[in-house]
């Protein structure tokens, strides 16, 4: 399975959808909350070019935050992406 890395905050409506989007489809993923980490803040504005969280990173691969996700899910890509069968999951 790929690696899945998110990049949050605590108080983040979105990165807990997020994570729920995820662990509703059974895949592991890294959390890297960046609310008390100004290094971690930094790292994620250098790997995404975006200020704003969630930003998640399947592989390689800049997916954007929650609502690219979903559409990337409403597409059928996020399941090729992750390696998953959605039929499989609730």
């Amino acid at each position: 399975m790929p690696q899945v890395v998110i990049y949050t905050t605590q108080t983040c409506p979105y990165c807990e959808r997020a994570r729920r989007l995820l662990s509703r489809k059974g895949v592991a993923f890294q959390e890297i909350p960046v609310d008390q980490d100004r290094a971690r803040w930094d790292e994620m504005i250098a790997r995404s070019g975006r200020h704003t969280v969630p930003q998640i990173f399947i592989d390689d691969f800049h997916v954007g935050g929650y609502d690219d996700m979903v559409a990337l899910d409403l597409d059928g890509e996020l399941d090729l992406r992750l390696g998953v069968d959605d039929d499989q999951h609730p």
